[in-house]
């Protein structure tokens, strides 16, 4: 019987340099080839330009009064600061918290306070979110604040705000005057610090959800992902000639790993079609930058391919990229290698506690392997399926996929207790994903044991959304499950058990969520029921819910 075990031997070794030796090494080696190209922020620079920036703001930083090991969060859309952030606090230390363009105060807050921010970079706004006004109505005493040294009633920690724009708020630093003033001594300072930092110390926080409530703060070293980014460059055959298009947002492992560091540790240009998804600007972006490589989750690329005016752009410029965050179905997978030339785009799988990418298909793999599957485990990384009761099963068969490696996180900031139920005594990262391996390794994810609901690409865990519903006045109960949705995959379905004698409508609802949870999170459908079906355990089935719910709506896969 073989086991379903599989290890990713390889002849290339670890880097054993932090993100930002490595950064100066590829400016060293690429100095002049394009490193970042934002067309609508008119950027074009060249990774030596893009090296002399990351340190000007990284000085300016430490000058501000920053320490090493301080938490710094970022809030913005794509834009160049975001990967100058990226790169500078890596070089001076700091750890960047990455915060959610779509979050709203409550979860702003929330995220600041777990990890006691003691900066935050943000931009004005963002769509329909006012971020400036939201961190003005949570923290009232920015207004008469000197910058730099804010006193928060309910952000103990925070110190510094610095806004990005050509604008100036009260209580705020800008964020191209933190550069512009470092001083001699500053750049001295970083260079003292570059040479005590380690490739284990903590360089990122993510945040991400889980069943049993609010998010947890996923926090991850420089050899977490510097080297998750340089080998998915790998599977993708990157060298210092391609182009990558990036429309995937930066906030999220997908845009900071596999699009940037993919970038970075192969001297490869990140290219930046636009602040957010943007179809049309994305087709005009690979045309007029000539890129090599895309990525996207389906819902992206189905956008791509709809676009009215897709046949008037030239993309035979692509050859490569990664499509993931959900199933690819056969028919897209199809269209975007025949119609956008991507005869060598990649399915990857992970999750943020693993850095991310656990698995990925190689550019060859058949076409067959790059729909059915997630590919082959990652260079350096183990991976085991084990049944209920912690034991490997057999190839075939369903199980638990669990991962072990130089990928897995430290732990959840601040949450021993959490940290111990995800990684076990062993090194084991359980990921609560349902998954078989084939004889010849191949990944196949069948289920999420913890019923995440992933919608378009973003994930969404039930338990916190019916958390916050749970502080409705009129909610008794309620549990939220996926439901099928021809464009998203799935759509969030909140069931809701009134409170004796209460009446509420959907609209009701959904105004009690606008502007607290991110959009994306707000349910799609609302059904009221009088109850759950339940085991004789009194354990709720979510799977019956599921296809109640599926049936009332009509909706079927």
């Amino acid at each position: 019987m073989q086991a379903s075990y599989v290890h990713g031997a390889h002849s290339l070794p670890l880097i054993g340099d932090t993100v930002g030796v490595h950064l100066d090494r590829i400016a060293e080696r690429y100095p002049d080839r394009d490193a970042l190209v934002i067309p609508h922020q008119c950027v074009r620079w060249s990774w030596r330009q893009l090296r002399e920036r990351a340190d000007r703001l990284a000085a300016g930083l430490l000058g501000v009064g920053l320490d090493p090991g301080d938490r710094i969060g970022i809030w913005s859309q794509n834009r160049a600061e975001w990967v100058l952030t990226q790169f500078a606090t890596a070089k001076a230390g700091l750890v960047m918290v990455n915060i959610n363009p779509a979050y709203r105060r409550a979860e702003l807050e929330y995220a600041l306070a777990k990890v006691g921010c003691r900066a935050l970079i943000l931009a004005p706004g963002f769509k329909s979110s006012d971020y400036l006004g939201m961190l003005r109505d949570l923290v009232p005493e920015l207004d008469g604040a000197a910058p730099g040294e804010l006193r928060s009633a309910k952000l103990p920690e925070l110190r510094h705000v610095i806004r990005l724009g050509h604008e100036s708020t009260p209580g705020m630093l800008d964020f191209d005057t933190v550069a512009q003033c470092a001083t001699p001594a500053d750049m001295a300072r970083l260079h003292d610090v570059a040479r005590t930092l380690q490739f284990d110390d903590p360089v990122n926080i993510q945040f991400t959800s889980g069943t049993t409530g609010a998010p947890k703060g996923a926090t991850l070293t420089h050899h977490n992902i510097l080297n998750n980014g340089f080998f998915i460059g790998e599977a993708m055959r990157l060298t210092e000639r391609d182009r990558l298009c990036i429309p995937v947002p930066l906030y999220h492992c997908f845009g900071m790993v596999l699009g940037n560091l993919a970038c970075m540790t192969h001297g490869a240009a990140m290219v930046y079609p636009g602040e957010g998804f943007d179809a049309g600007a994305v087709l005009a972006t690979v045309q007029a930058e000539r890129c090599t490589a895309l990525h996207g989750v389906p819902t992206m690329f189905i956008a791509l391919l709809d676009h009215p005016e897709f046949a008037s752009f030239d993309l035979g410029s692509l050859r490569t990229g990664i499509m993931a965050g959900s199933p690819c179905p056969m028919e897209v997978m199809q269209r975007v290698i025949r119609q956008m030339h991507m005869d060598e785009i990649t399915i990857a799988y992970g999750m943020t506690e693993t850095s991310p990418v656990s698995f990925q298909t190689s550019v060859d793999d058949p076409l067959a392997c790059r729909v059915g599957t997630v590919g082959r485990i990652h260079p350096h990384l183990e991976v085991k399926i084990v049944d209920a009761d912690g034991r490997v099963v057999p190839r075939g068969d369903t199980g638990e996929l669990l991962t072990r490696g130089y990928s897995v996180m430290l732990g959840y900031w601040g949450d021993d207790e959490r940290t111990r139920e995800a990684i076990d005594a062993a090194g084991w990262m359980h990921t609560g994903d349902l998954a078989t391996l084939d004889a010849d390794g191949y990944c196949r994810i069948v289920g999420r044991a913890k019923d995440m609901v992933i919608r378009g690409g973003e994930n969404i865990y039930p338990r916190e959304v019916e958390e916050f519903l749970y502080r409705h006045p009129k909610v008794l109960d309620v549990q939220c499950v996926g439901v099928p949705d021809p464009k998203y995959g799935e759509e969030l379905c909140a069931c809701i058990v009134l409170r004796p004698g209460e009446h509420a409508d959907a609209d009701e609802i959904r105004a009690f969520c606008q502007g607290q949870i991110a959009h994306y999170k707000i349910p799609r459908y609302i059904r009221f029921v009088d109850g759950f079906p339940m085991t004789v355990t009194g354990k709720i089935q979510k799977f019956m819910l599921r296809k109640e719910a599926a049936d009332e709506l009509g909706l079927h896969t």
